[in-house]
């Protein structure tokens, strides 16, 4: 995905983009080097009874990103993610600033981790009735319990949900390219058709699926209020 060059070229990346890049990098590398050391574990989202809970995974989860090759996701989360920051959060940084930006980054972040949590007993519910738990004997209160408490979820891409929302909000008719369709979509049709998607896969489970759809609605949700109260106070600071 990128931007359509008809004269809306964004320009220079901005301070806070680049470091929130650079942080993610770092901590991946830091979940590939010292595997052992289950850092990722320590660091993934998980629900408030878990034993393996821990409050700092509001804020690290966000930072964190697959490193299961068995998966398939192999590079391809974190790679989409920060191309997805470079692509919207550059031209957000330059309306708001650095500091304005990386605020409104950590609040969509922390906020679709909470809903995230808050959302991991009915995801429970929906694998516990789907056919995919007759492997573990059908549905059962017990496995419902077991997969809440081992339940675990990590990645950017809360937030980045919410920088998307933001920049459909203030940008709605710059124009897009994506992969493998040949000409250009306006952001207003693109970025909710995303926001539809993880709508359809939050609340009808389909086999295999992973993704961790209430954290993108949740930092979309976050984004758009958070945008929508700014744009209508028209405050140029919060903080």
């Amino acid at each position: 995905m990128g931007f359509f060059d008809n004269g809306n070229r964004i320009g220079k990346t901005q301070t806070a983009v680049v470091t929130i890049i650079l942080i993610n990098v770092i901590v991946y590398a830091i979940q590939l080097l010292f595997k052992s050391y289950k850092i990722t574990e320590w660091g993934s989202l998980h629900y408030f009874t878990s034993p393996a809970f821990f409050p700092h995974q509001i804020i690290t989860s966000v930072f964190m990103h697959s490193v299961d090759f068995t998966r398939g996701s192999g590079f391809t989360h974190i790679l989409f993610n920060m191309f997805c920051l470079y692509t919207f959060g550059t031209m957000l940084e330059r309306v708001w600033g650095a500091k304005k930006f990386f605020m409104f980054y950590m609040i969509c972040g922390i906020g679709a981790s909470i809903i995230m949590m808050l959302a991991i007993p009915f995801t429970a519910e929906q694998f516990a009735k789907s056919a995919e738990a007759a492997r573990y004997g059908g549905y059962s209160a017990d496995l419902v319990t077991t997969y809440i408490n081992e339940y675990s979820a990590l990645g950017a891409s809360g937030a980045i949900m919410g920088v998307e929302a933001a920049f459909v909000y203030l940008f709605p008719n710059v124009e897009l390219m994506i992969m493998f369709i040949p000409i250009p979509i306006k952001a207003k049709y693109i970025i909710p058709a995303f926001i539809l998607f993880d709508l359809f896969g939050g609340f009808y489970r389909i086999a295999g699926d992973n993704i961790g759809h209430f954290a993108h609605l949740g930092g979309a949700l976050i984004g758009f209020l958070l945008v929508l109260y700014w744009n209508k106070t028209n405050r140029k600071t919060f903080y």
